[in-house]
């Protein structure tokens, strides 16, 4: 379906926009009206300091420099008594204090290797290995699901340049980019939707389908130059991309699930968990969380946010200040339809004999079943669905109950 979407791209107004033939909509209750957003954090976040285990005896000793502390200049947030998160979040602790938000540590993808290219595979294709399919496990979700009640319009949104693999397959999806291009007039757009209803039913669908989404844009004061100063993956760029994301989900004729994905997260050298590179980054994903929270306004009861990375990084740091690539991570979910206020975790320890390979966070729950448990429970997804579509051979992987709230 991406080479279908390359070619079928419709190039209107103010933004960036790429859409296909309508999907159906998703099941959940007549009273509800959910959204997800799924965050991709690409380069293997350092879980170890994000939510970092500061109740752990081994863990300075291993971190040295690294390890984050809940005293000194810059003390670390707690959330409980094993961990504490990185200062530079301090909406996502609001949101933990306020039951929206919790972390899962110690989790990963089945993946085992330490590729970039290999682990974003499995963690957006959501199958068991690399290589096995050009789709992602969002876009199966969303195609797969029948037609229902909801009042809501069943699209997916993607958020970018170009539309993540997790959103990439044969269900379509709507495309927004914050980034300004040449506009379309209302008497061409109408020209060219003749001349595409005559030649091509479904590039006019798309194109038509395209207009929309500028209209709801524009609706919502998008209609500006809105190139992210710094690139899309700085700190001003998640925000913005966050923004935009939570202005289009929120209109009422809108799509309710939406992917990005942001890059940088690679962190071998100078890591700066405390002012420096990564506490950056982290402050741009905790900034775009919450232009969400507030973009979104009442809808946000309804929400939920996970951002998720293709594994972690090593227990100990190297010799450049930062930290090479690994294994177990944090996965971390925000959103006022959550019961958060809490950590899930099965906690290995960070002595040397507990380390996976000697050498990294070993895992103890699965992604999937972190995933799974959104969807079912947010969405009322049929079990056999994510078993064998959406995380096709997870049958043994059971979703993570009571992440939702009643």
């Amino acid at each position: 379906m991406s080479v279908l979407l390359t070619r079928r791209r419709a190039l209107t107004g103010s933004a960036s926009l790429f859409v296909a033939a309508a999907i159906p909509c998703w099941a959940s209750a007549a009273t509800r009206d959910p959204r997800l957003v799924v965050i991709v954090l690409r380069g293997a976040l350092d879980g170890l300091a994000t939510v970092a285990p500061v109740g752990d005896p081994d863990f300075t000793r291993q971190r040295g420099a690294l390890a984050l502390q809940t005293r000194g200049d810059k003390p670390a947030l707690p959330l409980d008594a094993l961990f504490a998160l990185n200062p530079a979040m301090p909406n996502f602790k609001a949101l933990y204090d306020a039951k929206q938000a919790l972390f899962v540590q110690a989790v990963a993808t089945p993946y085992r290797e330490r590729s970039h290219f290999d682990g974003q595979d499995v963690l957006e294709s959501g199958q068991p290995g690399p290589g096995l399919t050009r789709d992602g496990w969002l876009n199966r979700f969303l195609g797969a699901l029948p037609p229902s009640g909801a009042r809501a319009r069943g699209e997916g949104l993607g958020i970018g340049a170009t539309t993540p693999l997790i959103l990439r397959g044969g269900a379509a999806v709507l495309g927004w980019s914050p980034q300004k291009l040449m506009p379309a007039s209302d008497d061409l757009s109408a020209r060219l939707l003749d001349l595409y209803d005559q030649r091509d039913p479904a590039l006019q669908k798309a194109l038509s389908e395209g207009l929309r989404v500028e209209a709801m844009a524009r609706d919502s004061g998008m209609d500006a130059d809105q190139r992210p100063k710094g690139g899309p993956d700085s700190p001003n760029g998640m925000k913005q991309m966050a923004a935009g994301a939570a202005r289009l989900m929120r209109a009422s004729d809108g799509p309710r699930v939406a992917a990005m994905s942001f890059e940088g997260w690679d962190t071998h050298a100078n890591e700066g968990p405390l002012g420096g590179r990564l506490a950056q980054l982290l402050g741009g994903l905790d900034g775009a969380l919450e232009e969400l929270r507030v973009g979104l306004g009442d809808v946000w009861r309804e929400t939920v946010v996970v951002a998720v990375t293709e594994f972690g990084r090593t227990a100990r740091v190297n010799g450049t200040s930062g930290a090479d690539h690994g294994t177990g991570t944090v996965a971390l979910l925000a959103g006022g339809a959550f019961a958060g206020g809490r950590g899930v975790y099965d906690w290995p320890g960070l002595a040397d004999a507990k380390l996976y390979q000697n050498r990294d966070l070993l895992p103890t729950t699965d992604l999937r079943a972190v995933l799974k448990g959104v969807l079912t429970d947010h969405f009322s997804a049929p079990a056999g669905l994510l078993a064998r579509s959406v995380f096709p051979d997870s049958a043994g992987v059971k979703p993570m109950t009571g992440l939702i709230a009643a």
